[in-house]
């Protein structure tokens, strides 16, 4: 008996989910197309907030910064759920090896006494800044309209509290597997001269109502704390006998121009938008020049710390 194999092809009745077809067309989408694009619901909505009945649950209004339509702006690196989880579980593992590395060794401990001094009292209280600057960031997760730029807020909160545990493994290795050193961190945090004008910062930004503005505010911040600590110091380090902090800073900088790449593309996307361009460089312009001088003094005084270490 002999048997004939043959192939049916079916053709798919469509090419992607409604959401996309209503957008683009019945034509091919990529995968964060389809996990993006109006998702976020617009209508049918059971009850307004009770703090705020004016606005809906989701609403352009949370914010000053409008965008005609939301969708009009993607994440350039293409993240919805699973390439991000999938990132970040490589970025997280590649540190633990490091911190192995360095624990195995003894390299924290081993380096010059300046060096320790500056990880313990000026980077490890850094997880406090980290979780404060989650806070802030997690009101875009609630408060953005469309999930193109809502999804890029919920990644980034996420981010900050992964920042803040990398910083807690440091001290944690630095303390000799103990937590003194994460002690001693939150008193600097709570009570330390040079840390004081960074915590009553970020906790005014923390009650701003505009999510966007917040956003932007300890953008401004970032732009300073992560080129001076995670950048600027990785080549002194290598030059003054602190390897160690080189090779765990390199981690935070990493993660620094990752998000660097979807913020800087919101910020075009404000600044050109259409119809409310205008109005929206304004209020960009207006938000720098509110924050970015507290930012610039707050990180000063945190900087003082660094002398001993600096060229």
């Amino acid at each position: 008996m002999q048997y004939e194999l043959r192939y049916n092809v079916i053709e798919p009745k469509r090419n992607s989910y409604q959401n996309v077809i209503d957008r683009l067309g019945d034509q091919p989408a990529t995968r964060y197309q389809e996990a993006t694009l109006d998702v976020e619901p617009r209508e049918n909505f059971h009850y307004r907030p009770t703090w705020i009945q004016d606005r809906e649950l989701y609403d352009p209004r949370y914010t000053a910064l409008q965008l005609t339509d939301p969708y009009t702006y993607a994440d350039p690196r293409g993240f919805y759920y699973t390439p991000y989880v999938t990132n970040r579980a490589a970025l997280h593992d590649e540190f633990g090896k490091t911190l192995g590395y360095l624990e195995g060794r003894d390299l924290l401990g081993r380096m010059p006494e300046a060096w320790r001094e500056v990880l313990a009292t000026v980077v490890i209280p850094l997880r406090h800044y980290e979780s404060g600057a989650q806070l802030v960031t997690v009101a875009g997760a609630r408060f953005a309209y469309g999930t193109s730029i809502e999804q890029c807020c919920t990644f980034a909160a996420f981010d900050r509290i992964g920042n803040a545990q990398m910083l807690s493994r440091v001290g944690i290795a630095l303390g000799a597997g103990a937590g003194g050193v994460l002690t001693t961190a939150k008193q600097d945090w709570l009570n330390g001269e040079h840390l004081q004008p960074l915590r009553r910062l970020v906790e005014e930004i923390m009650i701003v109502d505009d999510w966007a503005e917040g956003l932007l505010a300890i953008d401004h911040i970032d732009a300073l704390i992560y080129p001076l600590l995670y950048t600027g110091l990785d080549e002194q380090a290598l030059l003054t006998g602190a390897g160690a902090y080189s090779l765990f800073a390199q981690h935070l900088s990493t993660w620094y121009a990752d998000q660097r790449k979807w913020l800087d593309a919101l910020i075009t996307a404000w600044s050109t938008d259409p119809d409310h361009g205008t109005a929206n460089a304004e209020h960009l312009t207006r938000i720098a020049g509110t924050w970015q001088p507290k930012a610039q003094e707050a990180v000063a005084a945190l900087a003082t710390k660094l002398d001993g270490v600096q060229a």
